[in-house]
Formats: structure tokens, C-alpha cells, sequence
């Protein structure tokens, strides 16, 4: 089996490491030719995995036809809001017959379609090709070779299946989930819990403030995938509460770390020149807010989010807007 794995940030370059260690033949795709070359030659990423050694066999190149040619799995590794423009540049050399997989977590902007509708409008294929891959993965502790699981999400169980052989080592487990649409939803509404988290810590607050967030973070994420026909049990799970807790906990989230900053004082754009790599939450939280009201879903937490970030609310502002809302029942 050969996989391509398109994006070098630190969770593709991760699960390229795990396809590889899984004993899939795997190809890496990087937009700079620097990055190809050093993962290549040096076996290492010193842009978003520094210090971790890669395997040998794990290839890579800047030609994204070189690295699709013969692919059985297509991983997606790219920043969300910037799928369907990657897509449209490489789509005439994905192999037809190919399951695609997407690592992103976020709903797009305008269109507030789920990573695997963008993918499947795109490359014109049925739902039943495309996987998800979520859960608790944070990417430097899976780089490290920590014990981590997760969830492959397909509505075509052999795909699932495949997907789940060809990533499966000692170190990382997969399950397997025919529930895409609450997969994907729970990856995306966590990062922007994540981002009200991390602003609590900047606050200086502590676990009660915390374990509130994320349990009625949790909640709305929920509601609102029950409204779009998601089961509830996978917000039970390891892509639901399993990625919620890794995220809104860990200082390796750059999305707790984004709010972190944000609690702290800094302005969106200074937080957002401190933070490396993508927080997926601070754009996400508009197309979110937007699918929730389409289906008349409640997501205070999400909107207080999106008024920090777009609308100038203080983060003193959102926790006291949160805190006094109208009591009601759990």
C-alpha cells in the first residue's frame, strides 16, 4: 500500500511517520523545496517537528504529482480554510480509485461545508471515499512515539478498515466509526473550546473555570451535531470528549495556546505572530457560529469566541457575558 501524505505542518509530518512506521510506503509533499529536501536527506522536519528523527524509508518532494502517483490512501494535512484551493491544483493527479483522508479539523468559511463535503464537491467523488482521521493527536507527543488512539471515520467500512491497517502501530491505535459528520464537528467546535480555555489560563483561573468550559463546551458541541444528524455517543468518544480534554488541556494545543495569549493581554494579531503553526479555532469560529444559527443551535461559548475575535469583545467581557446568562437547567 502506498500513501501520499500532502502537508508538512506538524500532524502531517506526524502521521506520515505513523503510515511509515505502520509499514505503508509513504510520500510527503511540501509547498517549499527546503522542507522536501531536509526530510528527505536529514530525516528530519526542523520547521514543525525539530529534534524528532524521521524514519528512512519516509520520502518526500515538492512535485505533488510525484508524490500522488500510485497512491491507495490521500492524506490531507493542509490548514483548513485552504483545502478546496490545494485541492483544485493537484485534483487531475489523485487517483481515481484512492481513499482520501483529511486530518483538518474546521468548517469552511461562506460555505460552512464540513472538510469531507469540501473534499468530495472538489474531487467529485461519493462520500463513501473520503475517511477522517480524528481524535486526541496532538502531533509532537505522537512524533515521540507516546501511546495515543483515535478514530477513522468513513461511511464505507472497508475504507475505514484500510485506512485503520495502514496506520496501526505500537504506538498508535485506531478505531474505526461510520460517523463522519460527528467526527468532523467535534474536531472542529474543540479547537475553538480550546480557545476560550487557554484564555481562562491566561485569566489566571483554575480547574473549576476549566472543567466548566469543557464540559458545557462539550455540550453545545453536542446539540449541534445533533441537529445535523451526528450519533451522540461519538461525542463520548475519543474524536469528541477524548480531543476536547488533549486540546483544551495541553500547552502543545495551538489553539489553548492562541486564547492563552489572548488572556494574557495580547491583541489577536500579536497572538497570532506568536503562535508557529495554524489555530484553526480563531477562523473556525465564524463558520461555526454561522452553521449554528442556520439550524437555530445554541453555542454561547463558540459565539463569545467569535465576538473576542472579530468583534472586539475583552476577554473580561466574554467570561462575564458567559457567567450571566439566563439560568436555566442543566
Amino acid at each position: 500500500m502506498r500513501a501520499a501524505v500532502l502537508g508538512t505542518g506538524s500532524w502531517g509530518t506526524a502521521y506520515a511517520k505513523v503510515l511509515t512506521d505502520a509499514g505503508t510506503a509513504t510520500t510527503l509533499w511540501a509547498r517549499r523545496p527546503e522542507i522536501a529536501a531536509a526530510i528527505r536527506t536529514r530525516h528530519q522536519n526542523p520547521d514543525y517537528l525539530p529534534g524528532v528523527r524521521l524514519p528512512t524509508q519516509l520520502t518526500a518532494t515538492d512535485d505533488p504529482t510525484e508524490a500522488l502517483d500510485g497512491a491507495d490512501l490521500v492524506v490531507l494535512a493542509v490548514p483548513s480554510q485552504t483545502l478546496r484551493e490545494n485541492l483544485q491544483s493537484v485534483r487531475a493527479a489523485i487517483p481515481g480509485d484512492a481513499t482520501l483522508v483529511s486530518l483538518m479539523k474546521g468548517i469552511e468559511l461562506g460555505s460552512t461545508k464540513r472538510m469531507s463535503e469540501v473534499i468530495t464537491e472538489v474531487v467529485d467523488v461519493p462520500a463513501t471515499s473520503v475517511a477522517v482521521v480524528s481524535g486526541p493527536n496532538l502531533a509532537r507527543e505522537i512524533a515521540a512515539e507516546q501511546p495515543a488512539a483515535t478514530v477513522v471515520a468513513c461511511t464505507d467500512l472497508r475504507r475505514a478498515e484500510q485506512v485503520q491497517r495502514a496506520s496501526m502501530t505500537a504506538y498508535f491505535r485506531p478505531y474505526t466509526n461510520a460517523d463522519v459528520v460527528g467526527c468532523e464537528l467535534a474536531g472542529a467546535v474543540k479547537n475553538v473550546i480550546a480557545l476560550a480555555c487557554g484564555a481562562a489560563r491566561g485569566l489566571g483561573f483554575g480547574d473549576n473555570t476549566m472543567a466548566t468550559l469543557v464540559t458545557r463546551g462539550l455540550a453545545e458541541t453536542t446539540r449541534l451535531g445533533a441537529a445535523l444528524g451526528a450519533d451522540p455517543a461519538t461525542f463520548a468518544g475519543l474524536a469528541g470528549l477524548g480531543d476536547l480534554v488533549a486540546t483544551c488541556n495541553s500547552p502543545l494545543s495551538r489553539n489553548r495556546t492562541f486564547g492563552e495569549w489572548l488572556g494574557k493581554g495580547l491583541s489577536v494579531e500579536q497572538a497570532a505572530a506568536r503562535t508557529r503553526e495554524t489555530a484553526e479555532g480563531v477562523e473556525s469560529c465564524r463558520s461555526i457560529l454561522e452553521l449554528a444559527r442556520k439550524h437555530a443551535v445554541d453555542m454561547p461559548i463558540t459565539a463569545s469566541v467569535e465576538a473576542v475575535v472579530y468583534e472586539g469583545m475583552s476577554i473580561g467581557e466574554l467570561g462575564a457575558q458567559l457567567m450571566t446568562r439566563q439560568p436555566r437547567a442543566e
